[in-house]
């Protein structure tokens, strides 16, 4: 059986999300595919700034591993 965060993930696919690293890079994205280890496959990823509504960065696709996530926040209810 899934744990909660892998069923939160298969429920936000294709669906915007935040990703905040640990380093405190935030990202936000669709999430396109991630894995057991929740390693994040985004696209039309940017990199976000806290104190700016205009993005730092365009990546387009992005792959972020799953050791360096802080936290992640979706769009959908849970």
């Amino acid at each position: 059986m899934p744990s909660e965060p892998i069923r939160l993930l298969n429920k936000s696919l294709h669906s915007q999300i935040l990703v905040k690293l640990k380093d405190g890079h935030e990202y936000v994205g669709t999430l396109e595919k991630y894995d057991p280890t929740m390693n994040l496959i985004m696209s039309d990823a940017i990199e976000a700034s806290d104190d700016s509504s205009e993005p730092i960065a365009k990546y387009g696709k992005i792959l972020v591993r799953g050791n360096n996530i802080l936290y992640i926040k979706t769009s959908r209810p849970q």
